[in-house]
């Protein structure tokens, strides 16, 4: 079974933390002059990002943090959820003294980038990204607190997000997506099949199709998280013929321990047409991990925007 583990390219390669290389969120009193910001830096990326959703920041004194009350809508009414910054991760108040086991949610996306060429990787490098595709780091490391994904897309539960849960087709497949990525899809799709008209790269990239993951309940192999295929927020595109290239880091890991110096000559990719649409609506590709998982889209607009805005983009 494919595994999916939260993205760290700019930690595997730099072994920067994720608070030294994701939207700076921090703001106490004394950084304020005794007076806290209006807003937590980094919170209208989400407000951006899901413009339906109703962020309220309070902050609390007590706790030196910020409360965030959401007001998400469902149907014809709306449900509730009261979260905390903790300096972007998001967290219920009984998980505050926990940051350490969490990242935060707005961490460095290379949106716009070139791959990284493994060949000018240094020992160093190389070591670093064994230790966090490592099974130890995957038990006890630090990983996404999907506390603000639960309130959003209701995943508390299988029962609850099962919901919300709905049959598309997308590029000709059928998948299962959560009802929130219908839009998203379905844009996504239009712009693809436009692109064809000029991009040669791309119909026998969709001929090629074999067959599309999405939502799948479940949790990470070897952890306690759940993936984001679970949401029904993540997609797999998977060809009818790898032709000998490896499309997927553990997948590779089985046969060949430095599958992190893997060419990208030799790895399965899509169009860079398709990649570059996928994040112009919104989603990430897995092949900008350090722990690369090239068939993988997932929807995190807020990461797309943050590195729009880091870059001068917005």
């Amino acid at each position: 079974m494919k595994r999916f583990l939260v993205l760290a390219l700019s930690l595997a390669l730099t072994g920067l933390s994720f608070s030294q290389t994701g939207v700076q969120a921090s703001g106490t009193l004394s950084e304020a002059g005794g007076k806290p910001p209006r807003d937590p830096a980094g919170l209208e990326i989400f407000r951006r990002a899901y413009p339906d959703v109703f962020f309220n920041a309070i902050y609390q004194r007590e706790l030196m943090d910020w409360k965030v009350e959401l007001t998400i809508p469902d149907g014809d009414g709306s449900r509730t959820a009261t979260l905390y910054w903790a300096n972007g991760s998001m967290l219920p108040e009984s998980e505050l003294d926990n940051k350490e086991k969490y990242w935060t949610l707005l961490y460095n996306y290379k949106y716009g980038e070139p791959l990284e060429d493994p060949a000018d990787f240094t020992p160093e490098q190389v070591n670093r990204m064994k230790n966090f595709g490592s099974s130890e780091n995957r038990r006890n490391g630090a990983g996404t607190p999907m506390f603000f994904f639960d309130a959003l897309y209701e995943s508390h539960s299988q029962a609850s997000l099962e919901r919300h849960i709905e049959k598309v087709t997308f590029l000709g497949k059928p998948v299962r997506v959560h009802q929130r990525l219908k839009e998203p899809l379905k844009r996504v799709e239009a712009r693809i099949n436009q692109a064809a008209a000029t991009d040669p790269t791309i119909k026998p990239f969709i001929a090629e199709i074999n067959q599309l993951d999405a939502y799948y309940w479940r949790l990470i192999a070897g952890t306690n998280r759940k993936s984001f295929h679970s949401l029904g927020i993540a997609v797999d595109i998977l060809p009818k013929n790898l032709k000998g290239k490896a499309i997927f880091w553990s997948w590779t890991k089985d046969v060949d321990p430095n599958w992190m110096l893997t060419p990208l000559s030799k790895r399965w990719m899509p169009p860079q047409t398709v990649i570059d649409i996928f994040e112009d609506e919104g989603f990430i590709w897995g092949g900008k991990w350090g722990i690369w998982d090239n068939m993988h889209f997932e929807y995190h607009p807020e990461l797309i925007l943050a590195a729009k805005e880091k870059k001068g983009l917005l």
